[in-house]
């Protein structure tokens, strides 16, 4: 049935993240929406590694919520339940919905507030600048483009990284990866694979890997994957929803399979492809597209399809060089850096969400 008008239909996006806070973004003035977010402010993620290095790169890759979302109402808070008409909130607010958009992505902890985040990359930046020598764990794209941003700022410091996994970056191809070591290793990063470490077993800068290695290290960085922010949803209408791995099923419309009124987006859906923001961001503009759809006729069958995305990936190495892959083509250095790694697509992502893509 058509809609006739009226009040504006309630929108509820549940995690303040790349997907989240876009969606909200896009329908603040066709809906009344309501952020909900266990922190105050949006970080864009793939600036994080850059502002641990320079602080002063923060100040434009951290924002409030309230900044790009004036037509909205935030609730900062996690989540608690969902039910059929009503998102719960940990500390209590009740807030009913007629469409609800899930996208709590992975699990966070710390940093609440805009000055706690701040605080943290200074603190970050004051281990990294008083260390002679720095243990990354996890070989993957944090602990890669981490070790880069701190081999490229501060070459005379000893970078070792640990990955249990048999080579770098596993979710590009081999000759990617090949580039990438090299690229480290011509900077004196070590690299130890198959191998983990137990920092709690660590004494006087000493950490033990699992292979019976001795690593000497002033600080240590903990770069693996987080879990998948589902688990509010386990005791939900929605537990049937979840897939093994507690990833959320969706339809290629991006409803929650079984949901007329329900999406999920980002990285917490079961879609076959790589976890990456900008890929996050392509699930938020289907999303919004389709839930205008149905605000305007609630029985609309004709809604957009998301198709999972070609496999590209970009990894920056430091402010000027990056490592790309497309299909099995991959190329390392200048070129690709040209695109991601001088402004991290700061600027660009500033402007998505409304913003001026520089500080005034």
């Amino acid at each position: 049935m058509a809609d006739s008008g009226g009040e504006k239909k309630r929108v509820v996006v549940i995690g303040g993240g790349v997907a989240g806070s876009l969606i909200a973004r896009s329908l603040q003035d066709e809906a009344n929406v309501t952020l909900i977010d266990m922190k105050e402010y949006f970080e864009i993620p793939w600036a994080a590694l850059r502002s641990m290095c320079d602080p002063s790169f923060a100040q434009r890759a951290v924002f409030s919520h309230s900044e790009y979302l004036p037509h909205g109402n935030v609730i900062t808070s996690a989540a608690a339940n969902i039910t059929d008409t009503e998102v719960v909130t940990a500390k209590g607010d009740k807030v009913a919905y007629d469409f609800a958009v899930i996208a709590t992505g992975h699990s966070e902890t710390g940093a609440y507030t805009k000055d706690e985040k701040f605080s943290q990359y200074q603190t970050d930046h004051q281990k990294i600048k008083s260390a002679s020598s720095i243990l990354i764990i996890g070989g993957g794209q944090t602990g890669v483009e981490l070790a880069a941003e701190i081999a490229v700022d501060y070459p005379d410091k000893k970078v070792t990284i640990v990955h249990r996994g048999s080579m770098l970056l596993e979710f590009i191809g081999e000759s990617a990866s090949n580039k990438v070591v090299h690229w480290l290793k011509s900077r004196k990063v070590e690299i130890i694979l198959g191998q983990s470490v137990d920092v709690n077993s660590a004494k006087d800068g000493a950490y033990k890997t699992s292979g019976g290695q001795t690593i000497d290290a002033e600080c240590h960085f903990i770069c693996i994957g987080k879990p998948i922010g589902s688990g509010w949803l386990k005791e939900t209408v929605l537990k049937g929803s979840l897939d093994i791995h507690g990833r959320l099923m969706v339809d290629s419309d991006l409803r929650v399979k079984g949901r007329s009124n329900v999406f999920g987006i980002g990285d917490i859906t079961d879609i076959p492809e790589l976890k990456l923001g900008y890929l996050a961001q392509r699930h938020a503009g289907i999303a919004a597209k389709n839930i205008r759809l149905l605000m305007k006729n609630t029985n609309d069958n004709n809604l957009n399809v998301y198709k999972p995305a070609l496999p590209l990936s970009l990894i920056a190495l430091g402010k000027k060089e990056a490592v790309a892959q497309f299909y099995c083509l991959s190329c390392i250095g200048r070129l690709p850096g040209m695109i991601k790694s001088g402004d991290l697509f700061v600027g660009r992502t500033r402007k998505q969400l409304g913003l001026l893509s520089e500080l005034q």
